[in-house]
């Protein structure tokens, strides 16, 4: 089945180019189908990339899906221009009375920053509470991830002395059926950020670490009771994001050691080579069934049984 998108989203382009089946909101509505509801809060900085890199994958399943793109009210992003944001994204308010079968929540760059000091953390708390009633369940991406795990459950996290930068080797520590189903006992996975979650914190809180790394630490968290789903690390990165990053935080004169396991030959003139996709493709596979299998048809029954 298609993804269903804006229309005239400009990452529908690189998305039909790559082949991915896409459906406009226009003839999607007309369907008498009832799509999977993914509403994305996308705050991260290059908003347009991180469309294509969910699109794409959410897009791959046999499911119908549509993705409406959400941001915030109380902060303007900087690299993004206003008018494409009014045309292509929604605020609480704008969605306050709707019903979703999930909320997902992307990383930022904020990690460094108390929740507290984070400018929009008021809005993004009303946010989460809102989705109790109105989201069935919630995926939550790097400091997402980290957001809903303080926000929810207390998790807080931890300043590291350098950047958890590069591909690093992750090893299951529960196969939890559907979720991750076909995924081999060690899996790549992208990494790129300042703070870790503590294992000891997870299990204390009654959550279950999905995948750990000995060299960065906790990587994927679910919690059983609702199974919601935390991703500290970022499987959706194209080949060139971790390489667009790592000359960013050279531009801005921040000393970042070059990313680990992946370059060829540790050369920054070689091109990376995304060989972490499959697992990308294969938890948003197994994530969009075991959602398809539990949320219920009826979405405004969650404002009677909020989780």
């Amino acid at each position: 089945m298609p993804i269903s998108v804006p229309d005239n989203l400009p990452a529908l382009e690189n998305l039909l180019s790559e082949g991915v089946d896409l459906i406009p909101a226009g003839r999607a509505a007309r369907q008498d189908i009832r799509p999977l509801r993914l509403l994305m809060l996308n705050l991260m900085p290059r908003k347009k990339e991180t469309e294509i890199q969910f699109a794409r994958l959410f897009g791959c399943s046999p499911l119908q899906v549509e993705l409406i793109l959400m941001t915030t009210a109380s902060y303007t992003p900087r690299n993004t221009e206003p008018a494409y944001l009014r045309r292509f994204y929604r605020n609480l308010d704008a969605v306050r009375d709707e019903f979703f079968d999930a909320l997902i929540v992307t990383g930022a760059p904020v990690e460094t920053l108390p929740f507290e000091e984070v400018t929009y953390w008021p809005e993004l708390q009303e946010i989460m509470e809102w989705s109790r009633s109105h989201c069935f369940r919630r995926l939550g991406i790097c400091w997402g991830a980290q957001a809903l795990l303080y926000h929810f459950h207390g998790l807080e996290k931890y300043q590291m002395e350098e950047k958890l930068f590069g591909i690093f080797d992750h090893q299951l520590t529960q196969q939890e059926g559907r979720l991750m189903h076909g995924f081999t006992d060690r899996f790549p996975m992208p990494v790129s950020r300042y703070t870790s979650t503590l294992e000891a914190d997870v299990t204390e809180a009654g959550l279950s670490v999905m995948a750990k790394s000995p060299e960065v630490g906790v990587g994927m968290i679910r919690d059983p009771a609702t199974d919601d789903l935390f991703v500290l690390n970022h499987l959706e990165y194209d080949a060139g994001t971790l390489k667009a990053e790592y000359l960013r935080d050279l531009d801005e004169g921040l000393g970042t050691a070059l990313p680990a396991n992946y370059f060829p030959q540790d050369d920054p003139a070689q091109e990376p080579v995304n060989f972490w996709r499959p697992f990308a493709y294969l938890l948003s596979g197994n994530w969009l069934n075991n959602l398809y299998q539990d949320t219920p048809y009826n979405l405004t029954s969650l404002a009677d049984n909020s989780r």
